[in-house]
């Protein structure tokens, strides 16, 4: 028993040292992206805030003042920002999966560190940019007095998952672009084409209802509902978060399959 014992301890330790060692190698690439990219502007952070700000202003004005609108929840401006916040956090990690490989092409090479930990680290800045970003949202619920409610405690639960979503997302997009170089163009125009295809300026609630279980299977109806559901409790469709969760973890199995598939030959072709 005890030579069993030994032999077990034996092997998992690698396995331990190999994981803390891929967490700080992971934590050093994702602190060096924010910095790099906060300390090259004068405004630095602010620009992380002012891009969602100035979108969730422009669609407040055309859909309060100009249109009189019907979609959403009162206060508004709250409604947008909870969509708009967690919307750039998913863009912008997509958009830079892209180049995860192409752009530190001799790094990727040189280092022996998993590779998946390139477009780990894009997901990992990009959604410590949204954690930034969240005292802009409590600011205006405060000031609109939005009320909060007791399902904010799902809103780990839709970090985790847009976490789960980004990274499958960018375990397949980052290994194709290597070989299909067009496919970064497409990826921006998918991603505009998606941006009105969920629930961001409106609800799926507000959508016919033949439109819903279609609505149900972009996990970001799901995962947007999780997080209103902090301040619109209606907001919140169970069958919404349970399809949008399965297709989460699918889309990182996939992105699992194909990034092991293709790891070689990525390689040999940057």
């Amino acid at each position: 028993m005890t030579a069993v014992s030994e032999r077990a301890d034996t092997v998992r330790r690698p396995r331990a040292t190999g994981f803390k060692r891929y967490r700080q190698v992971l934590w050093l690439l994702t602190s060096r992206d924010l910095k790099v990219r906060y300390s090259t502007s004068a405004l630095g952070y602010l620009w992380s805030i002012l891009d969602p700000l100035l979108m969730s202003g422009i669609y407040y004005f055309v859909f309060t003042k100009v249109f009189h609108r019907n979609v959403g929840e009162t206060p508004y401006i709250v409604f947008l920002l909870s969509g708009i916040l967690a919307w750039q956090w998913f863009n912008g990690a997509v958009s830079d999966a892209t180049k995860a490989f192409t752009a530190d092409a001799k790094l990727v090479r040189s280092t022996k560190i998993p590779r998946t930990i390139w477009v780990n680290r894009i997901v990992g800045s990009k959604g410590i940019e949204f954690l930034f970003s969240l005292p802009v949202l409590a600011f205006f619920a405060l000031v609109t007095g939005a009320h909060v409610h007791w399902q904010i405690v799902f809103f780990p639960v839709a970090i985790v998952l847009q976490g789960v979503l980004i990274t499958g997302l960018g375990l397949i997009i980052a290994p194709l672009v290597v070989f299909f170089r067009d496919l970064e163009r497409a990826v921006k125009l998918i991603l505009r084409f998606l941006f009105y295809a969920s629930p961001i300026i409106y609800g799926t609630k507000n959508l016919p209802e033949s439109f819903h279980l279609a609505a149900s299977f972009n996990p970001l109806s799901g995962i947007f509902g999780l997080y209103r559901s902090a301040f619109f409790p209606d907001q919140l469709r169970v069958g919404e978060v349970v399809i949008g969760a399965i297709v989460c973890f699918v889309v990182l199995a996939a992105g699992i399959l194909v990034f092991r598939a293709s790891e070689r030959a990525v390689l040999k072709e940057i």
